[in-house]
């Protein structure tokens, strides 16, 4: 993955001096840095780091006078997290997928396989699958029939795609996710427990015996293009409808997202979230880590909620939310505050009370 800094500033679209031709082999940090390496210093609190390194070129950022490191040549940029997106593609060579069908993998004669695309060992395609041109599929993969999957996609170990489910272009799949499985929906002959204390807030009738019935999955999974899912997270089928995944959305690592649930466009959904079902995402939502939304509701367009968060009723648009259950993020750091405040509160009532206390003793026996 050679790249000269010509290269590199092209890619990054990026202001580039001294020697362009300069070649270099991957990316360091300054201390560490080897002199086939381009170093990373794209703030002014890494500068130091280049003098205890090696390299000859660094990405700087803008205004750093990169002559007096010693470079050979430098590239500036002002976002360095951007940067760093097309830095890192630059220098990522993907996984090693050998290009055609490995011998060992089973696929059914109707399958149709797009060209350009690489099957690994083990996997398994079944039934009226389509994938589409230049997929590359890793091994001990699952899809199951009449599964369709777009162009360019990168599906990796030991995922599984279930039935039916229709995946657009570019779409990106660590390892161990598990797409289209049955969702988690069962129902008793008589109104439950679980009905009745939800009704209720709270109280049911009776504790008495109940036996569950399944209800079974007959919808699918449909998603758009550019999504990317985390390694070992879930997407359920729909009972009937589809379950959605909005074109540019990403999913992190052990995230759920259960039957029937409609997440929108270009939204992030952060490690172990947990979406119940029938539930609707807008666009560009972000969910933090470890936050818990509950069925059947709704929430709007760009909203973030912090990590932790449990949403149980609707959000609007545009509103950034934190806390259990979910308020304004204001409200909920005001709440902390007030937490915190507590154990002196209670001194402070403790000694208003025995001051009171004493006073009234006092006034008893005068």
């Amino acid at each position: 993955m050679s790249q000269t800094i010509a290269q590199i500033a092209q890619a990054l679209e990026a202001e580039a001096v001294g020697d362009l031709s300069l070649v270099v082999h991957s990316a360091s940090e300054p201390a560490s840095a080897r002199a086939d390496q381009i170093a990373l210093a794209m703030n002014p609190k890494y500068g130091e780091g280049l003098g205890q390194g090696h390299a000859q070129a660094a990405i700087l950022w803008q205004g750093a006078d990169w002559q007096s490191y010693g470079l050979k040549a430098a590239i500036f940029v002002t976002r360095p997290r951007l940067a760093m997106a097309g830095l890192s593609r630059a220098f990522d060579p993907g996984p090693e997928i050998a290009p055609g069908i490995h011998p060992s993998a089973i696929i059914d004669e109707s399958a149709v396989i797009g060209s350009g695309a690489a099957i690994g060992p083990f996997t398994v395609i079944g039934r009226d699958v389509v994938i589409g041109a230049n997929v590359r599929i890793a091994s001990h993969v699952s899809i199951a029939q009449g599964a369709q999957i777009g162009s360019d996609a990168l599906i990796l170990e030991q995922v599984h795609i279930g039935a039916r489910v229709v995946i657009g272009e570019r779409f990106i799949c660590q390892p161990g996710a598990r797409i289209g499985a049955d969702g988690f929906s069962f129902v008793t002959p008589e109104p439950s427990m679980v009905e009745e204390a939800r009704a209720s807030l709270g109280k049911h009738a009776e504790i008495r015996d109940q036996s569950w019935v399944r209800i079974h999955s007959l919808g699918t999974v449909e998603i758009g293009d550019d999504v990317e899912v985390g390694a070992n997270s879930c997407i359920d089928r729909g009972t009937v409808r589809a379950t959605k995944i909005g074109a540019g959305t990403k999913l992190d690592n052990l995230v759920h997202v259960a039957h029937n649930v409609q997440v929108g466009r270009d939204c992030l959904l952060c490690a172990q979230v947990g979406i119940a079902g029938s539930t609707s995402i807008g666009d560009r939502v972000v969910l933090a880590g470890q936050v818990g939304v509950s069925d059947n509701i709704f929430i709007g367009d760009d909203v973030i909620t912090g990590g932790g968060t449990d949403v149980f009723t609707n959000v609007p648009s545009g509103r950034v939310v934190w806390g259990s259950p979910a308020v304004k993020m204001e409200t909920q750091v005001e709440i902390n505050k007030s937490l915190r405040r507590l154990p002196r509160l209670f001194a402070q009532v403790k000694e208003l009370r025995e001051t009171v206390t004493r006073l009234t003793q006092k006034g008893g026996d005068t």
